[in-house]
């Protein structure tokens, strides 16, 4: 009986990563297939009056955050303490890819996000239940300890989705 019960375990040991993983997965490719609907002009409008940066560039953007998100990730699953990612810093990070892909391509772009989001997704599949649950201070949630399961749904799972919303709204469909 003790075998059926580790099979079990080792079955379900990833089960709450892989639904994560997989739903970081679903809202990348919303945005890429999206993405790829879009017509040049579409592609080149400003997101909004105040965040100057491209449909094309925010879709790029999306696709260039995932390793720096899965980084957090595997920091507060560690227990690591992030207390120097803060918003300015983030900005500033958006401020710079915006400048260096001002020109990006629909191919380039729409590549790039799926290829990072499923390494992304491959690391968040890597993650024990434990792993999940362990919770450390993060500066970009005001030092409150939280969870990295909670990392992964604020920050690369839900980043598509939030973007995608935005992009919609910007070109009027």
């Amino acid at each position: 009986m003790s075998n059926i019960a580790t099979e079990t375990q080792v079955e379900s040991k990833n089960k709450r990563a892989a639904a994560l993983a997989d739903r970081i997965e679903e809202g990348a490719e919303l945005l890429a297939a999206f993405a790829e609907t879009l017509t040049d002009a579409e592609w080149n409008t400003p997101v909004t009056p105040t965040d100057k940066r491209t449909v094309g560039v925010i879709v790029h953007h999306v696709g260039n955050m995932y390793p720096i998100e899965i980084g957090a990730v595997n920091a507060i699953a560690g227990g690591n303490a992030l207390t120097d990612v803060t918003w300015e810093v983030v900005a500033d990070i958006n401020a710079k890819h915006a400048a260096d892909n001002v020109n990006v391509t629909k191919t380039e772009a729409v590549e790039f996000l799926r290829k990072n989001s499923r390494e992304a997704a491959d690391a968040v599949r890597n993650l024990t239940d434990e792993e999940l649950d362990t919770a450390a201070p993060f500066s970009l949630s005001f030092g409150a300890p939280v969870t990295a399961q909670f990392v992964i749904e604020d920050h690369p799972l839900r980043h598509a989705w939030h973007h995608l919303a935005r992009i919609r709204k910007a070109v009027g469909r």
